[in-house]
């Protein structure tokens, strides 16, 4: 699959790699462009099923969409992830089944991008990718899992978070704790209470501060006894948001 690597096809496939690379963002080097054309008569077979002649408009899509197949199994990781983002401009009916098999790619950033793409791409199946993401070995998986749960807006069985209360990785139970302050998601006290306990400072404050903001009566307790923290910054934090609540006027009914 893919171009031929002979110097022409070489050079064509890598302009076609700059042209679907412009169309996610990524910037063009400088430089002129490779001087071999683009329009259909360069390359034999280039015709409709019936008979009728690609439009170079046509020829060109079809020719970034071969080539960021080909890109899929690339060796470098960087490739393949940009590849993925082109692929999050074309049809899903194409898309989404090329970048489903990249879900067992062996790079982990390979993986969290697929994640957000098919999140982004409105895949039926995300929901079950996006949980077998949250058992990822790779704790950035495992975060893009968690995030694109959240970004769906379905509603989440909060035991479906109890086991990230024990991950290995400090930065997921900080970002579940983050995330639980975003979503506004009814009976997640308890899960944020326990995070409150969690023996990474940063986890206790991203706790905190989402028990803050969705449950301000019930944090005051918790905001006291993190006076008491172990952790310095974490104390100067507590005391700063107490004299913020001190300084809020009482709501009046």
């Amino acid at each position: 699959m893919g171009f031929s690597r002979s110097p022409v096809g070489f050079a064509v496939a890598e302009r076609f790699r700059l042209i679907y690379l412009k169309s996610i963002g990524v910037e063009k080097p400088q430089g002129e462009e490779s001087p071999h054309a683009s329009s259909p008569e360069d390359f034999p077979g280039t015709t409709l099923s019936d008979g009728v002649p690609l439009s170079s408009d046509t020829f060109s899509a079809q020719a970034m969409l071969q080539q960021a197949k080909a890109d899929l199994k690339h060796v470098d990781a960087q490739v393949r992830r940009m590849a993925i983002q082109y692929l999050e401009k074309v049809d899903p009916a194409l898309s989404l089944p090329l970048l489903q098999e990249m879900m067992t790619d062996r790079e982990p950033e390979v993986r969290a991008r697929v994640l957000h793409s098919l999140v982004k791409l409105g895949d039926p199946l995300a929901g079950s990718w996006l949980r077998k993401g949250l058992k990822d070995r790779d704790s950035h998986v495992r975060i893009a899992a968690l995030r694109g749960l959240f970004n769906t807006g379905e509603k989440v069985d909060l035991n479906l978070f109890l086991q990230f209360l024990s991950d290995e990785s400090p930065w997921v139970r900080r970002k579940l704790a983050t995330l639980l302050g975003w979503s506004h998601q009814e009976g997640v006290l308890p899960v944020l209470a326990e995070l409150t306990r969690d023996p990474d400072a940063q986890v206790r404050k991203a706790a905190l501060f989402s028990l803050w903001s969705l449950y301000p009566e019930e944090s005051e307790e918790r905001l006291l006894d993190a006076m008491n923290d172990p952790d310095p910054v974490l104390r100067r934090w507590a005391l700063r948001s107490l004299e913020t609540v001190a300084r809020t006027p009482l709501s009046r009914t």
